[in-house]
Parts: C-alpha cells; structure tokens; sequence
C-alpha cells in the first residue's frame, strides 16, 4: 500500500499532478459545478443506505 502512496505523491509533486489539482479548485470555484458535486455525492450517500 505505501508503494500506491508514494506514486499518488509524486504524481501531486509532478507538473502534471500540478495542473490536474488546479483544474480541481478552478471546477470546486464554480457555483455550478459545486452544486453538481454536491448532488452527486448525495445521490452517492443514499444508495450506501
């Protein structure tokens, strides 16, 4: 399992894994994306049930 991890934290450090998290926070900065995320994870939660 650490190996798994170690590749997620380089990846994060790469530029790649850079512009991937920025993508991120400019789509959770959107009102409308947020909302989407929001129902989604909704949606998610009451299938668990």
């Amino acid at each position: 399992m650490a190996g798994v991890l170690d590749r997620i934290k380089r990846f994060a450090r790469s530029p790649q894994g850079r512009r991937a998290a920025e993508q991120v926070r400019r789509a959770a900065a959107d009102p409308r994306r947020r909302a989407q995320a929001q129902q989604m994870l909704r949606r998610l939660g009451s299938k668990r049930r």
